[in-house]
């Protein structure tokens, strides 16, 4: 009983740390078989729900006899569709057997004839025609079609009849070429005009169809108008690309890697008969450079000749020298030894994958002459890599990072184990809207229940990121000493010795000794409190990409408790506030004088004059303004004033009374978030 709880409970665990993005996930037994595959719009949304509510029967025996969840992430729901039924076929599952019909999605045929027509098909074969999808949505499809054989007089008929024109070329539904009444020529551009729809490139024909549907709602026939707006959503169903399924039925394998230090996760996306069949997932531990790390797992991944497809294909930077640039030495070293160990050799194809263009992959293009265009290839490989990025993450979540902290304490001569580390970020716009980030990681991971944000006050409107970093320091750590909560084992400051030195000052004020270190993006230089000579890691080093993790924290929690504040700014304005301002006088106020201190200094003539209001509601505005004004730089003088002593030696109660003070500035805006 007790093995049946633990394993729901990883079950449940996996589950909450499934990404928030489509895709397909597996549910396996203790035999690793493969007992059911589901779709998902969002994966961790999808599989929570398991895990929640009454479950009826079939859903209560499938979590019973599961051990392990996997998911594979797509680009798109559209493409999780596609997945799941290749994946059905491949596995056949106990739990999908009631929902599976052993059908193909359809697709769209062009038959290759001397007048062309457009059918709707499940079989694909090697006939010459040209086929587009295949395509979930069934319905979707129909509409579209129709859609098609409204706006183009195409043939319909299965078999043309020389001499005998049907019904539709008496309504004018089509040009009739069974009676020689358009040419080849015209009637091809009508499917040539199609094919680009089809192919992404219809953007006249978007607009043909934009421009049918407002006419027929002018002529008010509206039936019409909505045929056609419908025909419109179909056709964006039917442009989505999908990288799953193809109708090239060639072979070719996608490989990509993600690490985080010395830890590493290949993922390989196999595509076998023009579907993408297979996706497996290798974790291992290496000190390479990336450079080097594609090629070595290729040799020991490929160990048997008739697991290498015709080809492979590659993220460029998988095979690059320092410069970023191919290293033809290093693709030929590979194809070298597949050579050697086989006699053959797959062609090895290198894309950029943050680029819309690469003349790298068309030569295969040519050759093959695959309907998979580059884009597809390089969305596939995208795919591949942020799959092996969720492996990765979860490698991070199921361990404490024990090695990077033991080489952070021995680098940094750290009294103890760094587990608990408290990072500060500050984030501002020109100064305005100025907010100090904390978070806290434990054991080397995110613990966001001790996340902390202080709307800093001293600094508001001005430029100083070292007076910023004492505030927020100064604030936290004197409401930790006289709570007598625990302190971090080190605090880790987004910056260079300026930062460090500026906040050593106002923990030895305290009288504290929690070990600094500051982490300067440019270099990714490591600074302790007064020295001259910064610590520089290996860009590899456990410690150092702890240190990382800890500061792009930061910098990612401050930056967008920024743009929450600027965004409430934008909605509710401090001028609002005022006696007889409303939304729109405060909109006029803010264009007139810019800021609160602006408009208390101004005369009421001129907010008469701004807003059109009479003398005595511009005289209450005013008064209203100076009192706020006031309000708001006798703040910013208390904090000031209390941080400035804290950098004196001042007499013990004057200390405490100092310390009381912050307390409670503390305690008027920090927040938790969990």
């Amino acid at each position: 009983m007790t093995n049946d709880i633990d394993t729901r409970e990883i079950l449940h665990q996996t589950a909450l740390n499934a990404p928030n993005s489509s895709g397909v996930y597996l549910w396996r037994n203790q035999d690793s078989t493969v007992i059911y595959v589901g779709k998902a719009k969002n994966l961790k949304n999808r599989l929570s729900s398991y895990f929640s509510g009454r479950k009826d029967i079939k859903t209560q025996m499938l979590i019973a006899h599961a051990v392990s969840i996997e998911y594979i992430t797509t680009t798109n729901e559209y493409e999780a569709f596609l997945l799941e039924n290749n994946l059905i076929k491949k596995y056949s599952p106990r739990y999908n057997i009631n929902l599976k019909d052993g059908k193909s999605y359809p697709s769209l045929k062009i038959t290759k004839e001397d007048f062309p027509k457009i059918v709707k098909t499940r079989r694909v074969i090697k006939d010459g025609s040209l086929y587009f999808g295949p395509f979930p949505d069934a319905a979707a499809l129909d509409i579209f079609i129709k859609t098609l054989f409204k706006l183009y007089p195409i043939r319909r008929c299965k078999t043309m009849r020389k001499g005998v024109a049907c019904m539709y070329y008496h309504i004018g539904q089509c040009k009739a070429p069974c009676c020689s009444k358009i040419d080849k020529k015209s009637y091809n551009q009508f499917i040539e005009e199609i094919r680009k729809l089809l192919e992404n490139k219809g953007e006249q024909t978007q607009k043909k169809i934009e421009r049918e549907m407002k006419e027929a709602a002018k002529n008010l026939d509206f039936e019409k108008a909505a045929r056609l707006r419908d025909g419109l959503k179909a056709l964006m169903v039917m442009q989505n690309q999908n990288i799953v399924e193809t109708f090239s039925a060639d072979d070719r394998d996608y490989c990509a890697f993600e690490r985080e230090g010395e830890m590493v996760s290949f993922s390989i996306l196999s595509v076998r008969l023009g579907k993408l069949t297979e996706h497996e997932l290798f974790r291992t531990k290496s000190l390479s450079d990336d450079e080097n790390l594609m090629g070595e797992f290729l040799c020991a991944y490929y160990d048997k000749r008739e697991k290498i497809p015709p080809a492979v294909f590659l993220p460029k930077m998988a095979l690059a020298d320092e410069n970023g640039s191919d290293t033809d030495s290093s693709i030929e070293h590979v194809r070298h030894w597949f050579a050697e160990q086989f006699g053959f050799s797959p062609e090895i194809q290198t894309i950029d994958i943050t680029s819309a263009d690469d003349d790298g992959a068309k030569p295969y293009l040519r050759r093959t002459n695959a309907a998979l265009t580059l884009e597809r290839h390089r969305a596939t490989l995208r795919m591949a890599q942020q799959n092996a990025r969720e492996d990765i993450i979860r490698r991070a979540r199921k361990k404490s990072d024990t090695p990077a902290m033991q080489e952070l304490q021995r680098v940094l001569r750290l009294p103890n184990l760094p587990r608990r580390i408290e990072g500060f970020d500050i984030a501002h716009i020109g100064g305005k809207f100025p907010v100090a980030s904390l978070i806290s990681f434990f054991d080397g991971n995110p613990d966001k229940k001790n996340y902390r944000e202080f709307r800093l006050k001293t600094t508001d409107g001005i430029i100083d990121d070292f007076a910023s970093m004492k505030e927020a320091t100064a604030r936290r750590y004197t409401r930790l000493l006289n709570d007598g909560k625990e302190l971090p084992d080190l605090l880790l400051i987004d910056g260079g010795i300026g930062q460090v030195n500026a906040v050593d000052a106002v923990i030895s004020s305290l009288g504290l000794s929690i070990p600094i270190a500051g982490l300067a993006k440019r270099d990714e230089e490591i600074w302790r409190p007064h020295t001259s000579t910064p610590i520089c890691l290996p860009k590899h080093s456990d410690a150092l990409r702890l240190l990382q993790r800890v500061r792009d924290e930061t910098h990612r929690f401050a930056t967008s408790r920024n743009q929450e504040l600027r965004t409430k700014e934008n909605t509710v304005s401090p001028f609002e506030s005022l006696p007889h301002v409303g939304k729109q006088r405060a909109r006029l106020l803010r264009k007139a004088f810019t800021t609160l201190e602006d408009l208390a200094a101004a005369q009421e003539a001129q907010i008469a004059q701004a807003i059109h209001v009479r003398a005595s509601d511009a005289s209450e505005i005013l008064l209203a303004a100076k009192k706020l004004a006031e309000k708001q730089r006798r703040s910013k003088k208390r904090i000031s004033a209390s941080l400035t002593q804290s950098g004196t030696t001042a007499e013990k109660a004057a200390e405490a009374a100092r310390a009381q003070n912050l307390a409670l500035l503390a305690a008027e805006d920090e927040a938790d978030y969990s």
